[in-house]
């Protein structure tokens, strides 16, 4: 995650608070998934950015996880051709576990 979306997530949770919001995640790698989602839940575990020993305990989940709760039409044309090329299920495994501690 940059340090401008770093940034701009602290400001928001320091806005509205932690307990208001929850970040939706859209990158192809499970890994780098996973430390976007760490980094918005515990802090940056690099120590390179605005959330290095800020954790603000924010629950993130991927794209793929919220397929239900958008409109399918919409889904399939931003999402779908994605979701048939990248490895869903290591995605979706790696930002559970860290919404889950």
């Amino acid at each position: 995650m940059d340090l401008g979306n770093q940034q701009r997530i602290k400001e928001l949770a320091e806005q509205y608070g932690s307990e208001e919001l929850l970040v939706v995640l859209g990158g192809a790698e499970a890994e780098a998934s996973g430390l976007a989602a760490e980094t918005v839940s515990v802090g940056d575990p690099t120590y390179a950015g605005p959330l290095a020993g800020v954790s603000l305990g924010l629950k993130a989940y991927h794209m793929f996880e919220l397929k239900n709760e958008v409109d399918g039409a919409i889904y399939e044309e931003q999402v779908g051709m994605m979701e048939m090329v990248l490895n869903v299920d290591a995605i979706i495994s790696e930002v559970t576990a860290y919404r889950a501690q």
